[in-house]
């Protein structure tokens, strides 16, 4: 009998020793040293009296004793404020600014996570007189960039010579919130556009943002922020033109202690993450400086406090009616119902509109929509007009809503992230949720492992009466219905 050999995994030695934001306690506003008495106004305006622990603990490390002396990863369930967390010490940092430039990047995988970020930070940014702004594909590249550049007008009247003519050109944000296709467009091919002043850079969803190149631009924000020496980088000097005269920030090799080789001022990086990776290769792409990890736990996958989760058992042709009965009995409350693909995503959608009696609004929300269309579901959503969000995996990641109360997987993930990330759209900011999944008889061994990855073994069977589904079956079959949804649904008819 050959020898096994166990199966490790590599785990960087900064990840070994995290801090864990367990310890923290919440923390109410007036007890939040060195807040910003504006910013105060503005937290409250937003309803917020006090800040959750993982706030609190990041706030320590950046406004408090860490002055952000190191990077900082942050895993965090979703939900627990993660987004504010980083905002409100950047904004705090950059309160103090005389002249306006790009002093801030946050950089996110998808447009409505970048929007729902935005709106975190133009909530709180303009108390303390900063500009946010917005680089995500919706509208026309010129129209983003005359909101990003500012261009000095030329006073008439006056004659100016050709060779003194050099207008600066001048960032009219403090703040930027980007998806990186649109980031590299404005690198490559804005004037005006630059990131030599660039303070701070947040990597949100990072294991995503990890996993899939976008252009390369990570590799490309790096170069552009480090030290102008022109022995490191030769043509820094070329690539990112000097706009701002005086105020050109001026990156050099540090020989304080933890600085050598590195340029300081340096660029303060926050990665965060639900499902932060613990692949080095990975973070070893990030360059970053003494990192600090903040975590909840020791577990390294980990649900929302107050999340309820429950399996479904069901027939496979009759799965469509046991998703109608679990809505009828959740009695009108705030759902998203995520499927396998954006094709599934329409099909059901369609389908759950034909059940009449349900009395619930259902729309869909998926990859294949305009973004005006998904803008307009979310915010009819939002606002309760719809109940019922069938939705493809567009929204699993950093999305919140406030109110949903019930999530339902009608496939199952075939991953523990996915599922993490789906369940954490209910259970936010300490509120209570249910995750609901559908399965027949043979998922549900596999579904019992998916959750021993994360050590849940807490799921028990929710029980849908067997006349609640056959009192469906007549609508289902009658009529047209039927032969017009089998097709879409890859249905047999009996």
């Amino acid at each position: 009998m050959g020898e096994q050999k166990l199966k490790t995994v590599p785990v960087l030695p900064w990840m070994r020793s995290p801090v864990d934001v367990n310890l923290f306690e919440e923390c109410p506003l007036h007890l939040l040293p060195c807040l910003d008495s504006r910013l105060k106004v503005a937290l409250q305006n937003m309803g917020i009296s006090s800040l959750f622990p993982v706030q609190v603990a990041v706030w320590q490390e950046a406004i408090g004793p860490g002055a952000f002396e190191r990077d900082l990863c942050i895993k965090s369930p979703t939900g627990s404020g993660k987004t504010l967390a980083y905002a409100l010490p950047i904004v705090q940092m950059l309160s103090t600014r005389a002249v306006k430039c790009l002093r801030a990047l946050v950089v996110l995988p998808t447009r409505d996570l970048a929007f729902q970020v935005k709106e975190v930070f133009a909530a709180i940014a303009p108390a303390v007189g900063l500009s946010v702004g917005l680089a995500v594909g919706q509208s026309s590249i010129a129209d983003e960039i005359s909101e990003l550049i500012n261009r000095p007008k030329l006073e008439a009247g006056i004659c100016y010579d050709p060779e003194d003519l050099s207008p600066e050109l001048q960032s009219s944000v403090d703040i930027l919130v980007a998806t990186p296709g649109r980031l590299m467009d404005h690198i490559n091919n804005t004037k005006g556009f630059t990131l030599e002043h660039l303070c701070y850079l947040v990597v949100d969803e990072t294991d995503r943002m990890l996993r899939e190149a976008y252009q390369s631009w990570l590799p490309t924000m790096l170069q552009l922020t480090r030290s102008n020496d022109e022995s490191f980088y030769p043509r820094a000097l070329d690539v990112i033109p000097s706009t701002f005269n005086s105020l050109k920030t001026i990156r050099r090799f540090g020989v304080e202690r933890g600085f050598k080789g590195k340029p300081s001022p340096r660029l303060v990086k926050m990665v965060l993450s639900a499902t932060l990776t613990q692949d080095p290769s990975k973070l070893v792409q990030l360059d970053l400086h003494h990192p600090l990890f903040l975590t909840t736990g020791q577990k390294r996958y980990q649900f929302p406090e107050k999340l309820e989760s429950y399996k479904l058992i069901c027939e496979s042709k009759l799965k469509p009616m046991y998703l109608v009965a679990l809505l009828q009995n959740l009695g009108g409350e705030k759902c998203i119902v995520f499927t396998s693909s954006v094709e599934s995503t329409h099909r059901l959608c369609t389908l759950l509109n034909f059940f009449d009696d349900l009395q619930i609004k259902i729309m869909e929300y998926s990859g294949l929509q305009r973004q005006s269309v998904r803008s307009k579901t979310l915010k009819a959503f939002r606002e309760g007009d719809i109940q019922v969000l069938v939705s493809s995996d567009a929204m699993t990641r950093g999305m919140d809503v406030e109110g949903v109360r019930n999530v339902i997987n009608y496939d199952m993930p075939a991953y523990i992230k996915t599922y993490i990330h789906r369940a954490g759209r209910t259970a936010r900011a300490g509120q209570t949720g249910r995750c609901f999944t559908l399965l027949n008889e043979d998922g549900v061994r596999r579904f019992t492992k998916l959750l021993q990855k994360a050590d849940n073994k807490s799921c028990p069977v929710y029980s849908i009466p067997s006349s609640s589904v056959e009192s469906l079956r007549s609508i289902y079959t009658s009529g047209n219905t039927l032969p017009f949804l089998c097709p879409l649904l890859n249905l047999k008819v009996d």
